[in-house]
């Protein structure tokens, strides 16, 4: 971190203490304009996280210095009550990672093992390989059809701008491995769940069903995956085969951990506004999409938010751990934090292109609060909208309250381009759409936090 630009950053906010009434909402939407031009800190954030800790497997001693790291920086940027709350997970950790087709034409494949799964060996495994060309395809196969195969899930994926196609896609990564093996295959390969064309496979956690024993299971790029096809389509009916190298390993129980930063109201007995982000990645890139901007959004946006001084309610961060091998963070934060309200929850875990949308669960019920937020970031280029909020991954201890949430809706179009995969690096953030989006973050953060009543919520 460069402590000296810090300093100067953190001292052209301070503001006099008694400035306690909330701004009006054309000083806060000017304010959003000048933090959506000039706004550094959410780029500091970003920048040192990903040079100074790079990628944070969970569970693991790189994600231990990042939760050392982004604390230090919460409190070189005066945030208060900076704490770390450790949990015992189970941690997996990747190793070898080599596919090759063997027959009936002999190609290398670039691959990646998926989270949770189990080794080849070191001396691999080769065995015919069983091509389904959707997720539903495999659904559809008799049981003890892949007896000693291969499956291979093409199910592919397509870019939306709010990332619908995930949920479409998704299966094939979350639960293909395990309905594989319920019908026999000692392996799976998918087709990347991401949108580029690349040769840089996506990662990322799969489970296995009761009952069902985990087994090994990669990704291919999907260049790759496009290959595999056109091998098949030119086989003619002869078998194709693969030899397949996967070589993760489970280290046990191990620690992880969240961390929470405060920026003090002047009234601590009304429930806090909770900003939510996950601190922890994989391990193929630094990060930076996912999820280090999130967290780099909320940081900014909290001190932008409290810049014409101190908010009615406290605003508090949370860099959630281990969100990517299983909400691990999110439910150890749930279980200590269930008695705790809070008035709203917000996350950031959608990469940083510009916030073109903003949702609640509120917007009926609370139609006067709702359109003070649409109010606010109407200049940033943000539309009202009628969708129902559910909130971030993090946010399980708001929604076992059954309370408020707000979701602002970034343009994902691209996000599925380097989601968990060796392109998720600084250089594809940029840092005007970073700024946007600590803009949007901050007018929405300056209404909730000095706002005196509780959201009221429909039935």
């Amino acid at each position: 971190m460069q402590k000296p630009l810090l300093a100067l950053v953190a001292l052209s906010l301070a503001v006099p203490a008694s400035l306690t009434a909330a701004p009006p909402p054309s000083t806060v939407g000017d304010h959003a304009e000048r933090v959506a031009a000039e706004d550094g800190l959410a780029w500091d954030f970003l920048e040192g996280l990903t040079t100074e800790v790079g990628p944070r497997m969970a569970g693991t001693e790189a994600e231990a210095r990042g939760r050392a790291w982004s604390m230090q920086w919460l409190r070189t940027n005066g945030f208060v009550n900076v704490v770390e709350e450790p949990y015992d997970m189970r941690t997996w950790v990747r190793g070898t990672e080599t596919a090759v087709v063997l027959a009936p034409f002999q190609q290398p494949m670039h691959i990646t093992a998926l989270g949770g799964t189990a080794s080849t060996g070191e001396n691999g495994i080769e065995a015919e390989v069983v091509f389904f060309p959707t997720y539903a395809v495999l659904e559809a196969a008799a049981p003890d059809s892949l007896k000693g195969k291969i499956a291979f899930i093409s199910h592919d994926m397509r870019p939306t701008q709010d990332g619908s196609g995930y949920g479409f896609a998704g299966p094939a990564r979350w639960t293909g491995a395990s309905l594989a093996a319920s019908k026999g295959a000692i392996a799976t390969v998918i087709r990347s769940i991401g949108t580029e064309s690349h040769r840089t496979p996506h990662t990322g956690g799969t489970t296995f069903a009761e009952g069902v024993k985990p087994t090994p299971a990669g990704a291919l790029s999907n260049p790759d995956a496009d290959n595999l096809e056109r091998i098949f389509a030119r086989a003619n009916g002869q078998p194709v085969t693969m030899r397949l190298v996967l070589t993760p390993r489970d280290l046990g129980m191990t620690k992880s951990g969240n961390v929470t930063g405060e920026i003090v109201g002047r009234d601590p007995s009304l429930p806090p506004v909770l900003l939510a982000c996950h601190l922890d990645s994989w391990d193929l890139g630094t990060g930076a999409v996912d999820d280090g901007a999130g967290c780099a959004i909320i940081a900014a946006a909290a001190k932008q938010a409290a810049a014409f001084g101190q908010p009615l309610r406290t605003i508090r961060v949370l860099f959630a751990g281990a969100e990517e091998v299983g909400l691990f963070g999110s439910s150890a934060y749930a279980d200590a934090h269930r008695n705790e309200p809070f008035m709203v929850g917000l996350e950031s875990d959608f990469g940083a292109d510009r916030i073109w949308r903003i949702d609640s669960n509120f917007t009926e019920s609370d139609a006067d609060l709702y359109k003070q937020l649409a109010a606010a970031v109407a200049r940033l280029g943000v539309a009202p909208s009628k969708q129902v909020a559910h909130g971030g991954a993090d946010l399980n201890v708001v929604r076992a309250q059954k309370g408020a949430l707000v979701d602002l809706q970034q343009d994902g179009t691209r996000y599925f381009d380097l989601h968990h995969t060796p392109d998720d690096t600084l250089d594809k953030v940029d840092p005007v759409q970073l700024r946007q989006n600590v803009a949007v973050w901050a007018a929405t953060v300056g209404v909730l936090a000095n706002h005196s009543n509780p959201v009221e919520l429909g039935q």
